[in-house]
Order: structure tokens, then sequence, then C-alpha cells
């Protein structure tokens, strides 16, 4: 079974299947490990088959999924079909950026802010209604739920003051030991704040694929030693361009008068994530890069990957909503604001 505690419900059951790949993946979780190869089945990188499924095989690696064996985690067979689905998404992420080794150029990049904006938080802001803000939320929580888990992967992977000073992001990540200041509870709160389910992924059928995707990526980069440079890249990303978003979000909310507890998220992470930047640039990847000069073209993947999972996913969350359109799988049912 899965784990709970009062208020949180953390037990998350298979997620509905979304085409031949993921009805496989279902299939085998619904029964005993030790049964066989589990063949593939082709599916689009980025459609929402791969994506389902890819977390699906992820999440046993997370918290586990109530009622599938523990033993599937380490399943031969079940690696063999996770790692074919792997190189599917890996190499259509390749395909999709420019490469290079250019670091200063791409960290530089990452902090120059557009005016006038034109982003999702610039959206939610100005123009954003309150459905629209719960869906956001939606989306999210596939992430936020497991707050800087996949980043704990790259820890036993550094040496040093790398290993050192992530670290460090990671424990104000983790509420700095205080369980009711852990990131991923504070979304919990965020979302009770707006009368939606705190439940761990309770939303992760309404959800589509492109916000799927960049857990996945992280995931990925997280559990595979070989990617340690792009999991830092990514890292690296996520926590410079954070600040001002965040900064935006938390005006969204004011504007929409939202509970204390949705604005509290988000300011959160304005200080925090501005505290990070420095340390990530320098002592993270400056210290890795004096280690391994070797994987800086791996940190500058792991951040144009972000950005081109982030743009992908904002793509379809403006054209979703200028058409009057969900931006969710299903509807959400959006309770009364204030």
């Amino acid at each position: 079974m899965g784990w709970s505690r009062a208020g949180y419900d953390f037990r998350v059951e298979l997620p509905s299947p979304r085409g031949p790949l993921s009805e496989r993946v279902v299939a085998a979780l619904s029964g005993a490990p030790g049964g066989g190869a589990i063949d593939f089945v082709p599916a689009d990188p980025r459609g929402e088959d791969l994506a389902i499924a890819l977390y699906t095989l992820y999440e046993l690696h997370y918290g586990g999924v109530d009622g599938v064996d523990p033993d599937w985690e380490w399943d031969p067979d079940l690696l063999r079909l996770r790692a074919q689905a792997e190189k599917v998404f890996l190499d259509d992420l390749r395909s999709g950026v420019e490469g290079g080794d250019d670091l200063d150029g791409e960290l530089g990049a990452l902090l120059v802010e557009h005016v006038p904006g034109n982003g999702v938080s610039h959206h939610l802001r100005d123009h954003g209604t309150w459905e629209q803000m719960c869906e956001y939320f939606a989306h999210r929580s596939v992430y936020h739920h497991k707050e800087a888990d996949p980043h704990a992967w790259v820890i036993p992977r550094l040496r040093g003051r790398a290993k050192a000073a992530l670290v460090a992001v990671e424990f104000d990540e983790f509420g700095g030991g205080k369980a009711d200041r852990m990131h991923s509870r504070l979304y919990a709160d965020l979302l009770e704040g707006a009368g939606m389910s705190s439940d761990y992924l309770r939303y992760l059928d309404d959800v589509p694929a492109p916000a799927i995707a960049i857990v996945n990526m992280m995931s990925l980069f997280g559990l595979h030693r070989s990617l340690r440079g792009a999991l830092v890249g990514h890292f690296a990303a996520a926590e410079i361009t954070t600040a001002p978003s965040a900064h935006r979000m938390a005006q969204a909310l004011t504007r929409l008068e939202a509970d204390p507890r949705c604005v509290e998220f988000f300011t959160e992470h304005i200080e925090a994530d501005a505290v990070h930047e420095q340390i990530m640039r320098n002592d993270v990847i400056g210290s890795l890069l004096e280690q391994e000069p070797e994987l800086r073209a791996d940190v500058v993947f792991g951040i144009q990957a972000t950005e081109l999972l982030e743009s992908r996913l904002a793509s379809h969350l403006l054209s979703s909503w200028e058409a009057g359109e969900s931006s969710l799988r299903t509807r959400l049912f959006v309770p009364q604001n204030g």
C-alpha cells in the first residue's frame, strides 16, 4: 500500500493508459514481476502515450504506486522497456536543441528579462482568470508534489564544493529541516488554499504531455549518472528563472484576491531562488567543471532542454487559453475563489 499522513494523501494509483505503450506498462504493473520480456511499442516522443508511460515507470523510484509490487522497481525486463522509451525521449530532446558548449552564453540568456514579456506568468499577471490559474496549478502539481526529489539523485555523483553547495540548495527546498516548510508541502497548502485537492498526483490523469515531459526529463537526468551534468544544468536553469516568474505569479494571485497560502508559495521562491541562483552558478557549476571540464556540453544541454520543454508547455497553455479552451485533458472543476 501507499503511505499517507493526516491531511495529505501520498498514495497514488496506476494512471489511465493513453495508448498502446502505456497500456502495456499498466497491464504489466497490475500483475507480478518476473513474467518475462515486455515488448516495446513505438510511440510519439512528444505524445501522451510515451509521457504517461515514462512517468509511471519513474514513479516506481519515488514513493511507489499503490497496489504495485515494489519488486517491479528493478525488474530487468521492465528496465529494458524503460530504456527503450527513454532513448526515444532523449533523442527527441537532443534533436530539439542547438547543443554546443557556450555555457556563459546560455547562463547569460537566462538572466535576460524581455520587455514586454509574453510568457505564462505575464499572461496570468495581466489577464489570467481564476480558472486558468487553477489549471496552471494542476499542471505544475505533477512536479511540485515531488519538488527537489529528482535533483537529490545527483548528490552522490558530485564531489567537494559542488556537492556541498547543491546540498545547501536542497536543504532549503526541503524546508530547512522543517516538514511544514518543505516546498512540496507549501504546494499542497497552495492547492488547499485554492480549494483544490492536495492529494499526491491527484491531477495526473488530467495533465497533458507537455507538463509531464518536464518531470520526465528531471527523472531521466537524475537516474542516469552519465547525465549528471545535464541535471545540474537543468537545476541551474530552474533556479535562475524562478524568482522573476514567481514575483509575477504573486502579483497575479494578489490581483485575483487568492488565499494567502497561494501567494506564499511564490513569495517563498522569490527570495530563496535569488540566492540559489548564485550558488548554482558559482559553487555548483563552477566547481563541477573545475573537476570535470568535459561535462560543460552536458550542462549546456540540461539548460537548453529545460528551456525547450518549458517553451512547449507555455505554447500549449497560451494557445489553449487564447482559443477559449481548457489546457487540461478534462476540464477542471474550479471552486469559487474566496
